[in-house]
């Protein structure tokens, strides 16, 4: 099962590596995914997420306080519009469909925003 589990949270770190470039592939969930899967099979691979300059900021400010600093919020806000924004206009799905991707994207916007900002500085 450990094996597994490793193997969940490589993956998880390549799509989170991926959904940086990639406006329609968030990163944060599936880093956070990875942290969570490391914590439970390998103190090394979970020390190293943690330790990594640019995803262990993040991971601390979440395990710690529960928190998400205010340019990530910015951050992802803006590419879940961006990636509402793709879909209708490259895609030009039915209305339904739309409508559910919006009400999806907006809970996870809200959800975002109304976390706590961690500390200042």
């Amino acid at each position: 099962m450990r094996i597994i589990l490793i193997i969940l949270g490589w993956l998880c770190v390549v799509l989170g590596v991926i959904g940086i470039f990639l406006p329609l592939l968030p990163t944060t969930p599936f880093i956070l995914l990875a942290a969570w899967l490391f914590a439970r099979a390998s103190p090394r691979f979970e020390r190293w997420l943690y330790e990594h300059r640019i995803f262990g900021p993040p991971l601390h400010a979440w395990r710690d306080n529960r928190a998400i600093p205010r340019r990530a919020k910015v951050f992802a806000i803006s590419m879940m519009a961006l990636s509402f924004a793709s879909i209708l206009l490259i895609l030009h799905p039915p209305l339904w469909v739309m409508l559910m991707v919006g009400a999806f994207l907006s809970a996870c916007a809200l959800f975002v925003a109304t976390r706590n900002e961690g500390r200042a500085g």
